[in-house]
């Protein structure tokens, strides 16, 4: 049965990787550039081949024409259009409205970037699927709030991190050393996200994506040494390994930071609750994990010894890792 129970847990994870897509906030960015002239960029949300059905649109009716580029990632169906509309010189009271919002469980991230003065950034949620724009913008209690969801939503959606803290899981099983490497591990990527946000370090995020993929090929093995009573210093001391990793993990989460940016009156706290946010889906899973292990403990017929079931957890952590290395290295190559 335990065989059965982690085949289950492992055939799950990439379609909980597809849900966690489904909830990826879309985000809508309007740039001014004054005399009427405006940027607009639209990122919609994937999932594999289906696009989710919402569509944008602004009492202005900018949005209702052709784009000026389309294209289409991996995650987002992007749209820009640059608008010259000498009659509007201010976004002052113009009305957005994200058709299907109200049926998804996606939210959606408007950022407006004026000319003069701070970025503003505002939520709409199935709830509020309209907004009305005014030259104050949102509140900052608001604008703060949405942190913590948006680091919930990062960590949940970003499988090759969840994959990472599985492996420190097979690693050390549930223990109390568990907690100290994630710990250890949330520490030190709260330390390179903020580092890199606020521009006091930069690396190139190809290659940062690249590395995470190889820190969850060597958890996995050493995974592995450590079913086979091996030793080596992750085996030993796992939070130091969750640590240096954490470091190189923090930067890739940093990608999806930077581009939302932070309220400029409210970094320290948006950076607490992105972290926050992060550290909760963290314990989310784990806590996912260690309840469906706990109902083995129900169930008489566990034909898979715990060495076994382990072996093949890491296995296929293992061989998802090297897929995404592969891939990463071969769109690395083609930039």
């Amino acid at each position: 049965m335990m065989r059965w129970i982690w085949l289950a847990l492992l055939w799950a994870m990439p379609f909980a990787g597809a849900q966690a897509h489904e909830v990826r906030p879309a985000y809508l960015a309007i740039t001014e550039h004054g005399s009427g002239r405006y940027d607009i960029l639209w990122k919609q949300p994937v999932v594999g081949e289906l696009v989710l059905p919402l569509r944008p649109h602004m009492s202005t009716g900018w949005l209702d024409r052709a784009s000026r580029t389309t294209s289409v990632t991996p995650t987002h169906l992007i749209r820009t259009w640059s608008i010259v509309d000498p009659r509007r010189k201010t976004l002052d009271g113009v009305a957005i409205t994200i058709s299907g919002l109200d049926r998804s469980i996606t939210d959606v991230l408007v950022r407006i970037v004026p000319i003069q003065g701070n970025a503003r950034t505002q939520f709409m949620t199935s709830q509020t699927p309209r907004l009305v724009l005014s030259s104050e913008g949102a509140t900052r209690t608001l604008a703060v709030r949405t942190y913590l969801p948006l680091g919930f939503m990062h960590i949940m959606e970003g499988f090759d991190h969840l994959a990472f803290v599985l492996g420190l899981l097979l690693l050390i099983g549930l223990r109390w050393r568990l907690l100290a490497a994630v710990t250890a591990f949330t520490v030190a990527h709260s330390i390179t996200l903020a580092l890199s946000v606020l521009g006091m370090v930069r690396l190139p995020s190809a290659q940062i994506e690249m590395l995470v993929a190889l820190s969850i090929l060597f958890v996995a093995l050493e995974a592995l040494r450590a079913a086979r009573g091996k030793d080596s210093l992750s085996i030993r001391q796992p939070w130091v390994i969750a640590f240096l990793f954490g470091l190189l993990h923090g930067f890739a989460f940093a990608g999806a930071l930077t581009a939302i940016g932070l309220p400029p009156d409210a970094v320290p706290q948006a950076l607490f609750l992105f972290n926050l946010g992060v550290e909760l889906g963290q314990i989310t899973f784990i806590g996912s994990v260690a309840l469906l292990l706990a109902v083995r403990r129900f169930i008489p017929a566990a034909a898979l010894r715990g060495r076994e079931a382990r072996n093949l957890a890491a296995y296929a952590i293992g061989t998802m890792a090297c897929f995404w290395l592969l891939e990463r290295a071969t769109m690395l190559r083609g930039s």
